[in-house]
């Protein structure tokens, strides 16, 4: 990894443990400056602020997808496969990311006029999601009926609606034991 690449992780690792640690909004951008040992420069160089920040989260998600398809059996049924990335997903959500950020990045998605990066389709995430349907309609375990590509959306809408309505119970039950519960049977109209 180059010395600019090295830089911007280590700004967004920071800037994510004090969101952990202090809260969203009771961190600053001079806090992360502070604590990476970056310049302001180096931290304006590669974000526009505290909330382009957010943007990374995404990144967390995609790397964790990508973990947790290496783990898999690829001779898994696709449709269990797509169950069980997100049911493994959400449980390092619900572990690993204060609800208040989750939810922050959620509604900034809804506000923002710019760069909607939990929809952005260059995403490893889009890319995984895409392949596993594909593969799954090969094999006839997932509807043929239906365009790829719309059982794709479905797939993340379905996973969003789970996110979000977590988000506004404010994280007061398991995401992971609810997604279990829920996600079959909100996007079993694809299975085959």
């Amino acid at each position: 990894m180059n010395k600019g690449n090295e830089t911007k992780r280590k700004i967004a690792v920071v800037a994510w443990q004090l969101f952990h640690e202090k809260g969203y909004e009771n961190t600053t951008v001079d806090d992360i400056i502070q604590v990476s040992g970056t310049s302001k420069g180096s931290f304006y160089h590669y974000y526009s602020g505290k909330d382009e920040l957010l943007s990374t989260l995404s990144d967390i998600f995609d790397s964790k997808y990508e973990e947790l398809i290496k783990e898999m059996d690829p001779e898994m049924n696709s449709f269990d496969k797509l169950i069980t990335l997100t049911v493994r997903t959400h449980e390092m959500i619900g572990r690993e990311i204060p609800i208040d950020l989750l939810s922050y990045l959620y509604s900034s998605q809804v506000i923002t006029k710019g760069n909607k990066h939990l929809l952005n389709q260059n995403r490893l995430y889009f890319r995984l999601i895409s392949e596993l349907v594909d593969e799954g309609q090969q094999r006839g375990q997932i509807r043929g009926d239906l365009p790829g590509y719309e059982i794709a959306k479905l797939y993340t809408i379905c996973e969003r609606a789970i996110i979000y309505d977590y988000c506004i119970a404010g994280g007061t039950y398991s995401l992971a034991d609810y997604t279990k519960k829920v996600m079959p049977m909100i996007f079993g109209g694809a299975k085959a």
